[in-house]
């Protein structure tokens, strides 16, 4: 009796866990550059005595989705996004290298060229500086040029070329803090190959109406294996019953 509680409890926590991933990703529809997290499952037999049809339910490791968002015009010359496989070198909260997609930049009061979040974009040589009331556009290659306010474009000067990668996207991991990373912690080496258009924004990849369809599924599964729990409950209080009248 106890056996089908213990398969029924598995099913229903790896429901739970993936419901989680779900709605991890309808939370970012709006997210730019958000790559959806994907989770399977699959069923792992029971090993030891009796009837070889129990298996327990587990969770792969998550994967990603890295097909390429839709591209939203912006005009701004600060947004950027990456076209096709690619990344964009940045560093995180502990000062390493990590990789996005997310190319809405901003110069911070210091003259560093940062994410919208904050993070520091990285170039072939490390952090890139700005100098003061400039206007900044950025290249095809990733070079960052600024010109004077109220200069010809005769009085350009380039102040950087940000890093571009392109690992492996099965090397690739993502953190906690969203940003991707290789699995060995081995630091990417840049890509020529790789190139960014200006005055757009990558968005998310999520399906919205997908991942809603994905979370009621989830949901319903969640119930069938409950009910099992309730079904099992109720056996166990009848033989409870019918051994207590002997």
């Amino acid at each position: 009796m106890d056996r089908v509680i213990y398969v029924a409890m598995s099913g229903a926590k790896q429901v739970s866990l993936q419901q989680a991933s779900v709605s991890h990703n309808l939370a970012n529809v709006s997210t730019q550059g958000f790559k959806e997290e994907l989770n399977v499952f699959r069923a792992t037999p029971y090993i030891g005595d009796g009837a070889k049809t129990r298996a327990a339910v587990v969770q792969t490791t998550p994967r990603t989705d890295f097909t390429e968002g839709a591209f939203q015009q912006t005009g701004r010359d600060l947004d950027v996004a990456v076209r096709g496989p690619g990344w964009i070198a940045v560093q995180d909260a502990q000062g390493q290298e990590a990789y996005t997609r997310m190319g809405q930049l901003q110069v911070s009061p210091n003259g560093i060229l940062q994410t919208s979040h904050g993070l520091t974009v990285l170039g072939d040589g490390g952090p890139i500086a700005l100098p003061p009331d400039q206007e900044i556009t950025v290249g095809k290659d990733g070079t960052v040029s600024a010109v004077p306010i109220g200069q010809n474009q005769n009085a350009v000067a380039v102040a950087g070329r940000i890093k571009l990668v392109n690992p492996e996207e099965t090397n690739l991991v993502r953190g906690q803090d969203g940003l991707f990373r290789q699995k060995d912690g081995a630091i990417a080496e840049a890509d020529a190959a790789v190139t960014l258009a200006s005055g757009v924004l990558e968005s998310s990849n999520v399906n919205p109406a997908e991942a809603l369809v994905n979370m009621i599924s989830l949901s319903r599964q969640f119930e069938m294996q409950m009910r099992v729990l309730k079904v099992a409950e109720e056996n166990h209080r009848s033989a409870d019953r019918v051994l207590s009248m002997r």
